[in-house]
């Protein structure tokens, strides 16, 4: 299957490093495949659109009040003690009202959850979202970002007021700068918005320039979605990236 090789491929020349990651996250290889997929519900999708549509199933079932919570009992927690293949990876804000599995209304072993302050990324960061695509196959990349988030907030504010926020705050503040920039040439009446909506865009678009994530975007078998959660309504709206 494609979602096997393609792993493979991107990494030809460091087999090496393919086994050191595999054994960080807990997989082997070489085992037989494990009883994951016959605990859940319905099959792990295999394609970009077919992920996203998964994803924004479960969020309307959460929007609705009408969760399944699947994949969250024992029999599901024993399944994937040996193996995990998640078909999404989702980056998002450290906020509290914004966790992925519950809003996407799916469970254990369905996501690559990677949280940063406003979606913020660093070579680690970085690193950890390309595992999905290019060690386990995963076939969709989602930046969400979210309204009223407190970072962007501040940020914002440390930027409009050339003020310098404590201790490592600041680094935020200066990853968001591009976002801030973006947001005030826009304009609107609401710069703190379009700022979340800016970075969610940059961070998604940086993705897919990724050297390593690039040909896997160009050849469709990676979608890279940015994304906005709403916490009024709790509907996640897409806002590029999105494979037609």
């Amino acid at each position: 299957m494609n979602k096997v090789v393609r792993p493979n491929r991107r990494m030809l020349l460091s087999g090496a490093l393919v086994g050191t990651v595999a054994a960080l996250a807990g997989c082997s290889s070489t085992e037989e495949p494990s009883a994951a997929n016959s605990a859940s519900p319905e099959a792990p999708p295999t394609t970009p659109e077919a992920a996203l549509e998964r994803l924004l199933e479960g969020n309307q079932r959460w929007v609705k009040g009408e969760p399944q919570n699947p994949n969250r009992d024992p029999a599901r927690r024993q399944a994937l003690a040996q193996e995990q293949k998640p078909f999404a990876a989702v980056l998002s804000c450290i906020d509290s009202r914004v966790p992925p599995e519950l809003i996407f209304d799916v469970g254990l072993g369905d996501l690559f959850a990677t949280r940063t302050g406003a979606e913020v990324v660093s070579p680690v960061v970085t690193g950890s979202v390309e595992y999905g695509p290019l060690a386990n196959g995963t076939p969709l990349i989602v930046v969400l970002g979210h309204q009223r988030c407190g970072a962007i907030k501040a940020a914002h504010a440390a930027l409009s007021d050339g003020e310098t926020l404590p201790g490592n705050l600041a680094e935020i503040v200066t990853a968001l700068q591009p976002a801030y920039e973006q947001a005030a040439a826009a304009g609107g009446d609401d710069p703190v918005d379009a700022m979340v909506r800016a970075q969610a865009e940059l961070t998604a678009n940086d993705l897919r320039s990724n050297p390593d994530l690039a040909p896997l975007v160009a050849e469709q078998e990676l979608a890279i979605v940015s994304a906005y959660y709403s916490l009024d309504t709790g509907a996640v709206e897409v806002l590029s990236g999105a494979l037609s």
